[in-house]
């Protein structure tokens, strides 16, 4: 499998991260809305489809590698997102 292409959908005060492979039309998503510098995580979302290939994965990875270039602090309500931050404790200087 050829890694996701990731694509990062910001609206200002809300966005998404969005994975898509080429052998499906399905896409994986990752929610979350902003209020100055901090992200709150909303949701994280794989279709079936698509599930079993660390697109969930992949999409946190795109969130904290962001994070990290522009200086966001991260609000990790979406449950997926908030294990990852408890198998990552690198990641704790991220933590609103």
């Amino acid at each position: 499998m050829d890694d996701p292409a990731i694509t990062l959908i910001d609206k200002g005060s809300d966005g998404e991260y969005q994975a898509r492979v080429t052998d499906s039309g399905a896409v994986g998503r990752l929610t979350w809305v902003r209020r100055g510098d901090v992200l709150t995580t909303e949701h994280t979302l794989v279709p079936s489809e698509i599930g079993g290939r660390g697109i969930a994965g992949k999409l946190v990875e795109a969130l904290i590698a962001d994070a990290r270039a522009q200086g966001w602090k991260i609000v990790p309500e979406c449950s997926y997102v908030a294990a990852a931050f408890r198998r990552h404790p690198e990641w704790a200087d991220l933590l609103a």
